[in-house]
């Protein structure tokens, strides 16, 4: 049997289960692994309706490293509104959307379809990606993680699915590549 001391995954979260090591009433993302270590914990949050990209490690020095603002690490969203996206929301994502209790740094929206766009951003405040969107008058039907860094998300995972990572993807996120 092979062990090895860190463990890296690729795991395209569902909507509806919560990024948490542990819960006792909803299924968490550790529920979704096979393997059942307990040193494992996801590498930052993915809200409860939001689907996509997470990574689940046991690494603590990279996942710090990758959440850490100071390091700017892109993660980049796709979302559908129900309002089409106004034109000027590009250039006030850029300047950062002041949002109450802090102003967002900035962030690069990309308007792809009247309703859809993707959007980057270096942190990862509650909520945050849906706020901005509030800001600007749009609210979010649908989120989802498709980059973390410069590793996208395996398009062959199905919702709810995972895979170990490989040398390489490690070595991209050890790296700190940052894709724009």
């Amino acid at each position: 049997l092979f062990y090895s001391q860190y463990a890296y995954y690729m795991l395209n979260k569902p909507a509806g289960v919560i990024t948490a090591t542990m819960d006792k009433k909803k299924e968490t993302v550790l529920d979704l692994l096979d393997d059942k270590r307990k040193d494992l914990f996801p590498v930052g949050r993915l809200d409860i309706d939001t689907e996509g990209l997470l990574l689940i490690t046991n690494d603590g020095e990279l996942c710090h490293r990758l959440l850490s603002p100071k390091h700017h690490v892109d993660k980049c969203y796709f979302a559908k509104t129900d309002l089409p996206i106004p034109a000027d929301a590009v250039k006030k994502f850029e300047e950062g959307i002041d949002l109450g209790d802090f102003t967002s740094m900035p962030a690069k929206l990309e308007i792809i379809g009247d309703c859809e766009a993707k959007v980057i951003v270096q942190e990862g405040k509650f909520h945050q990606v849906k706020r901005m969107f509030t800001a600007i008058g749009s609210e979010v039907l649908f989120l989802k993680r498709i980059t973390f860094g410069a590793l996208p998300l395996d398009e062959s995972l199905k919702t709810g699915e995972y895979r170990a990572l490989t040398k390489e993807e490690i070595s991209i996120l050890q790296r700190n590549q940052i894709k724009r």
